[in-house]
């Protein structure tokens, strides 16, 4: 499909010429490069290194924070009114009276975005001031990263961190090899190599050379491709051509290296890592967004409002000009100057239905569950002493909205540890003592499982009870035994001794000899270093059961079995890659016989093996129980090579090895003549381990309709098999790949014209499809080009990461899998087109451009599977996937990670949760949250985001609803005033009002209200639906609680007066300071009433929030209408002994209690009928489930899974090359290279010293 097929603009072949050139030990010619920045400004092409990643600086934290602040609508409105407040003819309050409060919001909110700023610039400072040894002059000096620039060279050792991007140009390993771990940039922890360029490993011996190095290097922009790398080297007339092998990223560590050599290339934010790192986003919660809509929609309602009182005041003044002409001098101005006047009043007087007060209270509810998530101690993680922390407190709420979470694997959901679980040889199962003890209770069929019969060995369940099984090694016979394997199985151990059966010992010696590991001895132990931990845990298995591996050299391997050291000649080894799922390596053993040993895929073993009979039928079960077990297989197999064949098939293997063009194929060709006929062993089974509480949460997110997508650098098979382990991937479902998602778009497209609903895909999927997505970056490369604003080298320029490669190259054909994915697409498209589910968009936007509908209908066919795992990502790609979930989907998201390779996807997420582990502090500096573990998200947004978006959804609804019951008084009381804005309410009620005699009920319901306990909140996950689906605040709630506040309002208001009407005793309703002092009280009361039926979490103290509030009013009222104030300022204080002439008269107080009654047994009646209504709803939608479970289950084709077409999680994941290195010789012998004594000598003899 031409829309879908990999292409390269214009523009892309453009912007990635080869522009990029640095020179060596010359900073005046690297520093003579500009670039246009502004106009006629022109700045350093080249970035130094040091690293900004905080948003202020001293100057422009002011303005900046302000700008960002009055994104509000909200601080737009209050500014407003402030500045009509200081207009004398229009205000009717001081104007100090709302500035002082707005200053006090601004405060506290720059407060809090300083704090988490100034944790930013530490981890700058910390960064940029690591050292490093820097070549200046004739001698290196310890700098700091700051100080690096591009052409410089750079000393580093082993565990050193590598500071910029950089060309390896020497070190100490044989062909100047670096062995690197790029566990802070991708997660992995096994090892990979890079390897400097011929010409630089023989001249540049010594220090004296590289500081007359004059080497130019020609390359690619910065970009943020990972992977890939092109560029040359000019060096003394001559061009050497570079490649991503040649390269040190920033953030690599050097492991197994003494010492390394490299010249800088890009420094700082030209570096892939900081391209990939992505900007900082000012993150606001759907409801902020939903509350600066409201505020506009409550303006437009405010200027309706003082537009029609304006017009009533007109009508009214005009009247009592005409009547009462003798007082005309009370209007100096025309009616229409007045009218303009009286309109800004009336909308100063009633700007307090947005009132300021609950912004600031909000501020202190959120900083108050934040400090709840830090206080909750079971989301602290004792290993490594780290508590949940809210880093950005105005997101709490969003925790309880979110639907999709983006997961990093390694590090989030495993802790990269592969250990050794169980194994099956000849057909026979041998797992963990303790498990086979267990086992011992289930009869027969057990023991035969095991290999054991009736009268074999005694129960594992009487070694286990004895003290020495329990305390001794098994393994202390064995002086090679490291003590790290935790697998042990006794009647294996003693078969091994026995020495008797050769299959046994045949499957340990493959795992002893077949590998690509290195040995180093220190200290008399024998140290592995592996190209991946997968190869690590068989090798050391293989050593703990007395098949040593030992030593080897370019054409042999020794080996120590049980005692015995053997050496066996290396005739061949066939390396593993992506394609062939398999390594193995030919051997000549002591006696003069030839065998070769594989180990690979179940997928590929079993189709060449000689035969299949009883033993490898047990050995595929085995398999499929491994596979349940969600352990990670490997298939071993070996076979007895003629001498003749040998002699033939090594001529043709050396012509492959030399042809000129498609030297792979005709190398795989050969690999295949030999890899055929062989002979089954077994089958080991590794568990790649997974975090605490990892499966158990996905599981209780996936009940709460929280979607789980891993995003990963890894391998897929890797990925894959973890998706199994958490339970993403089941054995049932449907797993699309690439070519099925191609196929499955190309369907649709062509059969619905290319139409571009947002909803097309939504209903492709039945819910009773379980379908999951698999897809790797090469093909997210293809869909994101509208958001991807990068461009692309020319492919046939690019030399790419030769694993990155493969895994791209990767064929993918199994007929059955394509058949039933046509099949059941057909089927579906039939049912929906039958039953009308098919979204038949009209209106389609034609204006969308063909990428922008290729994201569009991928998304949206990804949102329809139950779980979406995306490997061999780059952090820039994770980073899209979100952006393209936020852009289509228009849903909460979050995501959570470890590395530096998360921090991108973090800062693009609406809510980015940092784990605190092994890999830096990086994606923890980056994030909103914190957490120790992945399992605490489970709490962290089941309990506290749940029980935050509930509060603060309530504690809306009832500032809403208290404010208008309150404010909408006036324009009632604007009606019988002419229309003059007049306040009905004493001054110090109206400023009161909302700062205290109603704060502290409202503010326990923001930082204390429960609808249910912790436990039950875990138990119930569904209930954090509401949130997703915005139930609990949205435009229809906050139209209720107008509704409702305006109902309180009009029964206050016409009740008193009704009652008041025609009334003219002393102590009656008649005056105006009594008729505001009985509603004020009858409202005060009201909402009280109100807020006591809304709390369900009552306690001690929230009752005494209640007395409080209530003794506050009866102190400040006393004391305001207190004669001692009156006589000071009768004009502040004017409601003389007010409330005692009202609370005096009993009928008062009965006109009171009418109110109130009147208001809450109105609100009861209509909860009640409410809730009665409801129910007969929900029954009928119980009734139709079951009916829509049913729909068209039977018609759905899927094809029946025979074992054969199990999934295969094999457990190899280390890239391919290493056998190159090994049988060439790279990494064994010491060259002429750069040598660590003669490193030594120059740097005695210059003696390193440490810069001033």
């Amino acid at each position: 499909m031409d829309s879908l097929a990999y292409r390269d603009d214009l523009e892309g072949e453009k912007n990635s010429a080869f522009t990029w050139e640095v020179k060596a030990n010359d900073r005046a010619y690297n520093n003579q490069f500009k670039e246009k920045a502004f106009l006629c400004w022109q700045r350093k092409k080249y970035n130094g290194n040091v690293i900004h990643t905080a948003k202020y600086n001293f100057f422009s934290f002011l303005p900046l924070n302000l700008y960002e602040q009055f994104h509000r609508i909200s601080n737009l409105y209050f500014l407003l009114v402030i500045i009509l407040q200081g207009i004398p003819e229009i205000s009717t309050l001081p104007w100090f009276t709302l500035f002082t409060p707005f200053i006090c919001l601004l405060v506290i909110r720059a407060t809090r975005d300083l704090v988490d700023d100034i944790g930013r610039h530490r981890s700058d400072r910390t960064i940029n001031n690591r050292p490093c040894q820097l070549l200046v002059g004739k001698r290196f000096l310890w700098k700091k990263w700051k100080n690096l620039c591009v052409g410089d060279l750079v000393c580093l050792h082993k565990d050193n961190i590598v500071p910029a991007d950089m060309l390896l140009l020497a070190s100490t390993e044989p062909s100047s090899l670096c062995y690197v771990e790029t566990a802070d940039i991708d997660g992995e922890t096994n090892l990979k190599f890079r390897q400097a360029s011929g010409v630089t490993h023989h001249k540049l011996t010594n220090v004296r050379k590289m500081a007359s190095f004059q080497g130019k290097v020609v390359c690619e922009e910065p970009n943020s491709r990972m992977h890939h790398f092109v560029g040359c080297m000019e060096w003394e007339g001559k061009k050497y051509p570079l490649d991503i092998g040649n390269i040190l990223l920033r953030g690599y560590k050097i492991r197994n290296t003494d010492t390394c050599y490299g010249m800088v290339i890009y420094a700082g934010f030209d570096t892939k890592i900081m391209k990939n790192c992505g900007k900082i986003y000012l993150k606001r919660s759907k409801i902020d967004h939903l509350m600066n809509r409201l505020v506009v929609l409550i303006f437009m309602f405010l200027a309706l409002i003082s537009t029609a009182l304006t017009l009533g005041f007109w009508y009214k003044v005009t009247e009592f000009k005409t009547k009462h002409h003798y007082v005309s001098k009370l209007h100096v101005y025309s009616v229409a100057t007045e009218s303009f006047f009286i309109f800004w009043s009336f909308l100063v007087q009633l700007s307090v239905m947005v009132p300021m007060a609950m912004f600031i209270i909000v501020e202190f509810i959120y900083l108050g569950n934040s400090m709840f998530i830090g206080w909750d101690i079971q989301m602290y993680h004792a290993p490594q002493d780290i508590h949940a922390k809210a880093r950005n407190t105005s997101l709490n709420d969003q925790l309880g909205q979110v639907e999709y979470i983006f997961s990093d694997k390694t590090g989030t959901l495993t802790e990269n540890i592969m250990t050794f679980k169980k194994c099956c040889i000849n057909g026979i199962i041998y797992g963990p003592d303790e498990d086979e003890a267990l086992q011992e209770v289930s009869g027969s069929h057990s023991a035969a499982l095991y290999g054991r019969g009736p009268g074999s060995d005694p129960p594992r369940s009487s070694l286990l009870s004895s003290p020495n099984t329990q305390q001794e090694n098994p393994y202390l016979w064995n002086k090679f035994a490291d003590g790290k394997l935790c697998f042990c199985n006794m009647r294996l151990l003693s078969t091994v001794l026995g020495k008797e059966d050769r299959t046994v010992q045949e499957f340990w010696r493959l795992l002893a000899i077949c590998h690509t590991v290195m040995v180093q001895e220190r200290d008399d132990q024998l140290l592995y270093e592996a190209a991946s931990p997968d190869e690590e845990a068989l090798v050391t298995a293989a050593r703990n059961f007395g098949y040593v591996f030992l030593t080897r050299t370019q054409d042999s391997i020794t080996v120590m079995e049980l005692g015995e050291k053997r050496v066996y000649q290396v005739l061949a080894m066939m390396d593993f890659n992506s394609n062939r799922k398999r390594m193995s390596i030919l051997v000549r053993n002591p006696e003069g016989s030839i065998y070769l040993y594989t180990k690979g895929a179940d997928t590929v073993i079993f189709d060449r093996l000689y035969k299949k009979g009883l033993t490898e039928w047990t050995t595929e079960e085995a398999l499929a129980s491994f596979a349940q077990q969600t352990l990670r297989t490997l298939c071993l197999a070996y076979k007895r090579v003629d001498e003749d064949f040998y002699k033939e098939w090594r001529h043709r293997h050396q012509e492959a090895s030399i042809q000129l063009e498609n030297r792979a194929h005709a190398l795989h060709q050969v690999y295949e003549e030999m890899e055929k006929n062989l002979q089954l062993l077994g089958a080991t089974a590794i568990e790649d381990k997974l975090q605490d509480g990892v499966l158990e949460t996905i599981q209780c997110l996936k009940q709460g309709n929280i979607k789980v997508w891993v995003l990963t650098g890894d391998k897929q098979e890797t990925a894959v098999n973890i998706g199994f382990a958490c339970q993403l991937l089941s054995e049932d479902m449907l797993i699309l790949e690439e070519k099925d998602i191609v196929r499955i778009l190309e369907d649709y497209w062509e059969k619905n014209n290319l139409l571009s609903g947002k909803s097309c895909l939504k209903n492709r999927f039945l819910p009773q499809v379980n379908v999951a997505m698999v897809i790797n970056g090469e093909f997210l490369d293809q869909l994101l080009l509208s958001l991807r604003k990068e461009p692309r080298a020319p492919v046939q320029r690019v030399n790419v990461d030769e694993e990155f490669r493969q895994e791209s190259e990767e064929q993918r054909t199994n007929f059955l899998q394509a058949r039933r994915i046509s099949r059941m697409w057909r089927t579906l498209g039939t049912q929906l087109r039958s039953t009308g589910l098919g979204s038949q968009r009209k209106d389609a936007d034609t204006h969308e451009s063909p990428e922008v509908l290729r994201e569009r209908a991928f998304v949206e066919l990804a949102s329809r599977c139950q779980a979406v795992i995306c490997c061999r990502v780059t952090p820039k790609q994770k980073a899209l996937i979100v952006a393209l979930v936020k852009k289509y989907q228009n849903m909460v998201t979050m995501a959570i990670g470890d590395g530096t390779n998360d921090v991108n996807m973090i800062k693009t997420a609406d809510v980015g949760v940092g784990l605190a582990g092994q890999e830096g502090m990086q994606a923890v500096q980056s994030s909103d949250y914190v957490l120790g573990q992945f399992c605490f998200l489970r709490r962290l947004l089941l309990v506290h985001g749940r029980w935050s978006y509930m509060r603060i959804c309530k504690f809306l609804r009832y500032f809403i609803y208290k404010t208008m019951a309150s404010m909408m008084v006036q324009m009632w009381f604007a009606f019988y005033n002419g229309f003059t804005a007049q306040p009905l309410y004493e001054g110090w009620f109206l400023a009161l009002y909302n700062l205290l005699y109603t704060t502290l009920p409202v503010l326990y319901i923001g930082l204390f209200e429960q609808d249910v306990s912790a436990k039950r909140s875990l138990e119930l996950p569904e209930l954090y639906m509401a949130g997703q689906k915005d139930k609990l605040f949205n435009y229809w709630v906050f139209f209720q609680s107008i509704t409702h506040g305006t109902a309180t309002s009009l029964i206050n208001f016409f009740m008193t007066l009704s009652v008041s009407h025609g009334t003219a005793e002393p102590l009656s309703l008649s005056d105006y300071q009594s008729f505001s002092e009985v509603v004020a009280i009858s409202c005060l009361l009201s909402v009280t009433i109100e807020v006591i039926l809304t709390t369900n979490y009552w306690t001690v103290l929230f009752m005494l929030a209640i007395f409080f509030s209530l003794c506050s009013y009866v102190v400040i009222s006393w004391a305001s209408q207190s004669y001692q104030l009156f006589r000071i300022s009768p004009k502040t204080f004017p409601f003389l002994y007010a409330d005692r002439n009202v609370i005096s008269h009993p009928s008062n107080l009965l006109v009171v209690l009418l109110n109130v009654s009147v208001n809450t047994l109105s609100l009861l009646a209509l909860r009640v009928i409410g809730q009665a209504l409801k129910k007969p709803h929900l029954k009928e939608e119980e009734e139709e489930l079951p009916a829509e479970e049913i729909i068209t289950m039977e018609s759905v084709p899927y094809l029946p899974r025979e074992s054969r077409v199990r999934r295969s999680s094999y457990a190899f994941s280390h890239r391919e090359g290493y056998a190159d290195l090994i049988t060439q010789g790279t990494s064994l012998h010491r060259s002429t290279g750069v040598s660590s004594h003669v490193l030594c000598e120059e740097e005695l003899s210059l003696s390193i010293k440490e810069s001033p």
